[in-house]
């Protein structure tokens, strides 16, 4: 009979020591309940005293811990960063402009007993965030023009930008996009404080324009604007195009008379030479001079005269001359 109560106490001990130890992990903070409340560290780091230690009663420290079996309760929450992601949602602006906003942002839990009594878990606090997060986004939102919230500074056109009318006219701004985002991140910061999170960082994801307001006048514009440009470009490259026809007209008209008076002074030099050629060759003798006459108003006759010519000639003439000795 001591035999079975040995081993039955053994036993006891067994599994009241498997249920009493607990390793906590680097990446995770545990808090412990009992009966659903959270149960105050001691100051020599146990849950088995009510001496709270300061600075609340969670165990942050990776290792092999112990709790008190079956009674109290391991409460496991994430030491790193964690995400929230916001909906896409239209927002008015202070002119009235309607654009889509779509935030992130970044957080973490720095008290867990405070997380643990308010959020109670990881759901609880990002439904809490939707509220805080979305509600900061839209009242910083309506507080600006839309120029001020898609606009980040004044930055003015460096050299090799395309300037436009548009951008010329620019309004300046006096907060711009960062500024706004600061705003919405430092009034959630205070608005979670005493949720035992911290909200580490907020960031626009994207800015767009609402479809049937901003957004087709902006497009229509730009539309405009690139037409604009393109027909300026056009009419550049059509006054060059006409500027190089009328120096390649000058050019080629220039040619073509230089071309001319060289063929016409080649052609008269050739006509100086073939004169000399027959002057030399017809000059040899009185014969030879009388016929090279005889040769030009026979060619003479062959250009004045046609089967239906009628001619009246002087006795004294050379043309007579010579037809009267071709019929003698």
């Amino acid at each position: 009979m001591a035999r079975y109560v040995a081993i039955f106490v053994l036993f006891l001990l067994i599994v009241g020591v498997a249920g009493s130890a607990f390793v906590v992990d680097e990446r995770e903070q545990v808090i412990i309940t009992q009966f659903g409340k959270p149960v105050p560290r001691s100051a020599d780091g146990s849950f088995f005293g009510k001496a709270v230690e300061a600075g609340g009663g969670a165990i942050t420290k990776a290792g092999l811990h112990f709790k008190i079996p079956v009674i109290q309760k391991v409460r496991r929450f994430d030491r790193r960063f964690l995400e929230w992601d916001g909906e896409r949602n239209q927002l008015p602006t202070k002119d009235k402009r309607f654009i889509f906003v779509d935030t992130y942002a970044r957080w973490q839990i720095i008290d867990p007993l405070k997380y643990f009594e308010r959020l109670r878990d990881e759901q609880g606090a990002r439904r809490r965030l939707d509220d805080i997060l979305d509600g900061e986004t839209r009242n910083a939102i309506a507080n600006y023009n839309l120029v001020e919230a898609v606009r980040t500074s004044n930055r003015q056109p460096e050299e090799g930008d395309v300037v436009t009318e548009e951008t010329s006219v620019l309004e300046p701004i006096d907060a711009g996009r960062e500024k706004i985002r600061l705003e919405i991140l430092e009034k959630a910061q205070s608005r979670t404080s005493d949720l035992g999170i911290e909200i580490l960082d907020v960031q626009f994801k994207r800015i767009n324009y609402a479809e049937k307001d901003v957004r087709k006048a902006l497009e229509d514009r730009m539309i405009a604007e690139r037409q604009r440009i393109a027909a300026r470009y056009r009419s550049e490259g059509e006054g060059e195009a006409s500027r190089i026809r009328g120096e390649m007209e000058r050019e080629l008209s220039q040619i073509i008379s230089e071309a001319y008076k060289t063929a016409e002074e080649i052609r008269g030099r050739a006509d100086a030479e073939a004169t000399r050629i027959y002057a030399e060759a017809y000059d040899q003798s009185r014969e030879s001079r009388e016929f090279y006459e005889l040769l030009k108003t026979l060619e003479t006759y062959k250009k004045t005269f046609d089967a239906d010519t009628t001619v009246v000639l002087s006795t004294k003439g050379d043309f007579f001359r010579f037809l009267k000795k071709a019929g003698g």
